[in-house]
């Protein structure tokens, strides 16, 4: 193995500068050059290690999703009312992972919340993955082209209706990976916008942007609402 591949590997595992000069028994002259150049590669190279993609289960109720791409709901008979959590993870040092959640509404409003991101070790993560999932049936791994195909298709199909992501979701897109566009998935609760509201929404705002793009028959909605006019 090349000096430099030793360094390399010695430097993923968290050793400092002089802790790898000792333990390859050269001067810290020669191993300091080797260290920076190690650090301008991982600047430039490509996006950290997906460690691990995580969805609730029941996330394609309602969703068409095309089937050349393989993916599969361990439980779709659970259903997730069209909020759809996922939560990523990419390697940040050799012992800890960076990680972010996403909580999608992929029947009308696109992406409504986000979490992280948070620098974890693997302890903490299992923690907070049972926490992020609690209130779901279950939660299932799945290919990071699935989450982006759904948080990323998810704010394209929002933005259609009139509405934006979380205003946090820019700082934290990054972890999901770069995006090309024309999602597999098709959005809404079987192909049409379908509304229900969230704890922090304002329903008879959503309603009046979607009127704005659509007429009454184009989107169902239902609001917990005694008066006749509230609901369809």
């Amino acid at each position: 193995m090349e000096l430099k591949d030793q360094v390399r590997e010695l430097r993923a595992q968290g050793r400092s500068p002089k802790e790898i000069a000792r333990a390859l028994k050269v001067s810290p002259s020669v191993v300091a050059p080797l260290v920076r150049a190690i650090a301008a590669e991982n600047v430039t190279s490509a996006e950290p290690e997906v460690v691990g993609c995580w969805m609730n289960v029941g996330w394609s109720a309602g969703l068409g999703v095309d089937p050349s791409k393989g993916w599969v709901d361990e439980a779709p008979e659970s259903g997730a009312g069209g909020m759809v959590c996922v939560l990523v993870a990419r390697r940040h040092t050799w012992d800890r992972m960076t990680v972010c959640g996403y909580l999608a509404d992929v029947h009308c409003l696109g992406l409504k919340n986000t979490i992280g991101p948070d620098v974890l070790d693997e302890r903490d993560l299992r923690r907070f993955r049972e926490y992020f999932f609690g209130e779901y049936a279950g939660y299932q791994e799945v290919p990071i082209e699935l989450a982006q195909h759904l948080v990323f298709g998810s704010i394209d199909y929002a933005r259609t209706l009139g509405f934006e992501p979380h205003e946090d979701f820019s700082p934290v897109s990054d972890l999901l990976g770069k995006w090309e566009g024309g999602s597999a998935i098709t959005f809404g609760r079987d192909g049409k916008p379908f509304y229900t509201p969230g704890p922090h929404d304002d329903p008879g705002k959503v309603l009046r942007i979607l009127r704005r793009t659509l007429t009454d028959d184009q989107f169902d909605y239902f609001i917990e609402d005694p008066s006749p006019a509230s609901s369809r």
